[in-house]
């Protein structure tokens, strides 16, 4: 299709082909079991549903072809000619699975060059895949053994548990998600190869849009860039404008996973940006400050997560019932789920803060790369050998997936 599109003739009947082809397989083997059983049950009708192997990383591999396509219909991207190197450019192993979604001006030309061994850059890429690992078997293994836990058993339980758990997997997710791409990017950079950043300290944001400009980088710089610009962007009037974005979050959420938990975060998300971007133009003399900002953004981004991480909507429901029965507050007893069998103990709670503390402090005072450049001063040294002796002590390695895998 790369070659077709360059060649310039029907440049947009063999990009909506390329377009469509790629939609179809990943529409068919992602979401067809979900639409099809909710015609089931909207209409009493019993139509197949398809037991489907999911391929490994499709939803990735899928966004980073499609790009590959529009750059070249647009003239960003020269052609590949040699189906090995393209090959290479879908199918790269270190962000495969879960990302970081190149963009093929970005990673392709460096397959073209000879990479020499450079043992700083092994050194920066084992650096960086340390802190991934810290973050996913010190971190998220950890503390999402707790909100599994409250996620499961919502229904008795009292609002400090439901907010621990709420606050848990906030930090799960970032830490988990985040880790693998540090771990990718790290993989990458021994061998010599630049990813792009995909986190940039999303919870030090004051703003929901500023949250999105920081959190998983590559995959919202894709919708902007391939459906809410080409949707009409904020051209088109202010109407437009809103309803592009929702169409986007929506999009965005389905592209996550096929159920209506994520609909209703995509949508949740879309409405914290038209609430932010009315207040904003209404009220932009008035500064509200930044602790309290931030603090009111993490509140927002946790209670969407809620929907996310339930298992369906009216899981969510229960957890948010749950949490909301103030006069149930108690701090007697939070570390026990009942039902679960889970005992989280005083020094499990206790560890758990301190290396979440641990991390923010650390990526707050370093730039997305972690602590780049790479000069081995006696900080940035003790900082590397005290990860690595938190994951061989206190790391958590018995099976456990990344949450992204199932995307």
């Amino acid at each position: 299709m790369g070659i077709l599109l360059e060649k310039g003739k029907n440049k947009k009947f063999w990009l909506t082909l390329s377009i469509l082809s790629n939609i179809t397989l990943l529409g068919l083997f992602k979401y067809y079991n979900f639409f099809i059983s909710n015609i089931n049950g909207l209409t009493g009708s019993h139509f197949i549903l398809l037991n489907l192997v999911l391929p490994i990383g499709l939803s990735f591999h899928t966004f980073q072809s499609l790009s590959y396509t529009i750059e070249v219909y647009y003239g960003r991207q020269k052609a590949v000619r040699h189906a090995g190197y393209f090959a290479l450019y879908v199918m790269f192993y270190p962000q495969l699975v879960a990302g970081p979604i190149e963009r093929p001006q970005h990673l392709l030309p460096q397959f073209f060059i000879h990479q020499k061994f450079s043992s700083q850059k092994l050194y920066e890429g084992l650096r960086l895949m340390a802190w991934g690992f810290f973050k996913k078997v010190v971190i998220a293994d950890r503390i999402g053994l707790y909100a599994d836990a409250v996620f499961k058993h919502p229904a008795h339980l009292q609002p400090m548990q439901i907010w621990l758990a709420v606050f848990f997997f906030s930090t799960q997710i970032y830490a988990d998600f985040s880790g693998y791409s540090d771990i990718a990017i790290g993989a990458a950079r021994c061998m010599g190869i630049d990813l792009c950043i995909n986190f940039n300290r999303p919870y030090q944001s004051t703003n929901i849009r500023a949250f999105w400009k920081r959190w998983h980088i590559s995959l919202s710089s894709w919708f902007r860039d391939y459906v809410y610009i080409p949707l009409g962007g904020s051209r088109k009037g202010k109407r437009r404008k809103n309803l592009n974005l929702l169409i986007t979050f929506i999009l965005s959420a389905l592209w996550h996973g096929a159920g209506w938990t994520f609909i209703v975060w995509g949508f949740l998300h879309g409405t914290y940006m038209l609430i932010y971007d009315f207040f904003n133009a209404r009220f932009s003399t008035i500064k509200i400050p930044g602790r309290i900002a931030w603090f009111i953004t993490c509140c927002c981004v946790g209670f969407a997560w809620i929907f996310f991480r339930a298992s369906s909507v009216a899981n969510a429901l229960t957890i948010i019932s749950r949490g909301s029965k103030v006069a149930d507050i108690s701090f007697g007893n939070i570390l026990s789920v009942p039902g679960s069998g889970l005992e989280f103990g005083n020094f499990t709670m206790a560890f758990s803060m301190c290396v979440i503390t641990y991390m923010f402090i650390i990526e707050k005072f370093t730039p997305p790369k972690l602590l780049n450049p790479y000069s081995k001063t006696i900080v940035e040294t003790g900082v590397f050998a005290g990860t690595i002796l938190l994951i061989i002590f206190f790391g958590i390695f018995q099976k456990s997936s990344f949450i992204y895998f199932q995307f």
